[in-house]
């Protein structure tokens, strides 16, 4: 029988998606028949905010619910060699990569999700916050996202086939007070991903960001005071989001839809933010 959803035949790499909004996304994409590799840094990384018992345990429940071939994959993608490892493994199990999307990330200090308050820094300002959390953050959210684009583009540049997704944020779009090195790294991401889409222009290959605002998970909870009135899932676009408004959107610019539109940054956030970007 033919596969008619809209990604059968495809693979797609979600970085960041044994939880949260990454396993939202690959969910999705899933769903829309495509091919996924999850990822966690580590094998148990799902625990930590009792989304899963396991990596495996989410790849099972992903294709369960999608019939779509899901493939754990972990490693710590702010270590070039891990990276190499992982895609190498995706490749050998799935053949290619065709949408890749940088959702690994998290305003997350030195020490790691087990810290209060999800694992933000106790300091999180400019000038106040420790140094390991400094290089913590930007690891995390740039690093991880610069060395699988060195990884994986490549072979979307051979193929002049690809699309690249990155989560940015919307912190990254304006001043912070507290946050401020996330929102920094977030910037970051914005500018990479501009700065790539330009080079792989003559390849066909698309490169995309997604800033979303305020996206309801299990960490999210956990990492701050919640205000029970912005929990309300419609009729009002003052509210918090839900993984999978994210995920839509990542699906559009996957898409043959999206094909034209290459170097945004498209905030998903409710019309929170109206300036000019």
């Amino acid at each position: 029988m033919v596969d008619t959803r809209e990604f059968a035949a495809q693979v797609a790499f979600v970085t960041g998606s044994s939880r949260g909004m990454g396993r939202g996304i690959a969910t999705h994409l899933a769903a829309l028949g495509s091919s996924v590799a999850v990822h966690g840094t580590t094998p148990t990384s799902a625990r930590a905010f009792g989304e899963a018992d396991s990596l495996e345990a989410v790849a099972r429940a992903i294709a369960a619910e999608t019939g779509s071939t899901v493939v754990p994959v972990h490693g710590n993608l702010a270590d070039p060699v891990a990276v190499t490892d992982v895609v190498r493994t995706i490749r050998a199990a799935l053949g290619r990569i065709d949408i890749l999307v940088n959702c690994a990330g998290g305003d997350v200090g030195a020490a790691g999700t087990g810290a209060p308050l999800g694992g933000r820094p106790s300091r999180n300002d400019a000038l106040g916050i420790a140094l390991e959390d400094i290089q913590a953050v930007l690891a995390r959210n740039l690093m991880t996202c610069l060395f699988v684009c060195r990884e994986v583009a490549p072979e979307m540049i051979a193929r002049k086939s690809g699309r690249i997704i990155n989560i940015g944020s919307l912190a990254g779009m304006a001043g912070v007070e507290l946050g401020a090195i996330y929102a920094t790294a977030k910037a970051a991401v914005h500018e990479y991903t501009r700065c790539l889409a330009t080079q792989l222009r003559p390849y066909n290959v698309t490169v995309n960001a997604i800033a979303p605002g305020e996206i309801v998970t299990p960490r999210f909870v956990a990492s701050r005071a919640i205000d029970d009135a912005m929990l309300v899932e419609g009729g009002t676009l003052v509210r918090y989001g839900r993984p999978v408004e994210i995920a839509r959107v990542v699906a559009f610019l996957a898409s043959e839809s999206a094909g034209y539109i290459s170097g945004q940054v498209i905030r998903v956030d409710g019309g929170r933010q109206c300036f000019p970007g």
